[in-house]
């Protein structure tokens, strides 16, 4: 998606060129992006010029909406939520799992994709194919206390 929203200045970004530039299975970014398009997380153009574009400004996207989106769960515990990790009953360690869960979601829920397009670094590998570098979670902490 960082990828998606750096090139899609240049018009409609295929799936194919984020393959290329990130080192994912094209076969892979057609499943993610499908279901990122049911999310109104991306449009898609067919046919000559055609590709992706984001469905809304990147400062709208949280990276929870794209998670969520792509069927990964942000919730920790062993029981997904249902009380029954533990022969069929809680387990005593739910509630930290749960609100680990709660917090790792209320973190996720307040990174936005143009946050990271912004601070992120933007290099080329050996094989000339774009590599964007993650800012560090203590890059964003020292940000947020200014």
């Amino acid at each position: 998606m960082i990828d998606l929203s750096i090139n899609q200045n240049e018009g409609p970004v295929t799936l194919k060129s984020i393959s290329k530039n990130q080192g994912i299975s094209l076969s892979y970014l057609e499943q993610l992006f499908a279901k990122m398009r049911k999310f109104d997380l991306v449009e898609g153009t067919r046919g000559p010029g055609g590709g992706y574009v984001l469905a809304r400004d990147a400062d709208k996207i949280s990276v929870a909406d794209i998670v969520l989106a792509v069927d990964e769960p942000l919730d920790i515990t062993e029981c997904e939520g249902m009380l029954n990790c533990h022969d069929g009953k809680q387990c005593v360690a739910h509630g930290l799992w749960s609100e680990l869960s709660d917090r790792l979601h209320e973190f996720l829920s307040g990174i936005y994709l143009g946050e990271l397009m912004r601070n992120s670094g933007v290099a080329t590998d050996s094989q000339n194919r774009q590599v964007v570098e993650m800012p560090s979670m203590s890059s964003r902490k020292h940000q947020s206390q200014k």
